[in-house]
């Protein structure tokens, strides 16, 4: 690999301020707002719309879709071979 072409890899907060949840991992994205985390350490923090605690595939809270519906109809229209 090229020497000086590639991003830094460090460790990054990914923060959910609706759902209150926040994650430490490492990543090449920047940030110019810190955070001080669980180990008294600074970290850059990206605010992020959508986590693992407020999807609703995650959750359990994801409506279910009339897929019954949805066969029966293909059913009568292509019939049963």
């Amino acid at each position: 690999m090229k020497k000086g072409i590639h991003p830094g890899y460090h460790p990054v907060v990914f923060r959910d301020p609706g759902a209150g949840f926040a994650f430490l991992t490492r990543s090449t994205i920047t940030s110019d707002k810190t955070i001080e985390w669980e180990d008294g350490n600074t970290y850059p923090v990206v605010d992020v719309d959508v986590s693992s605690a407020s999807h609703p595939f995650y959750t359990g809270r994801s409506r279910v879709l009339d897929t019954a519906g949805r066969v029966e109809r293909f059913n009568q229209r292509y019939g049963r071979a």
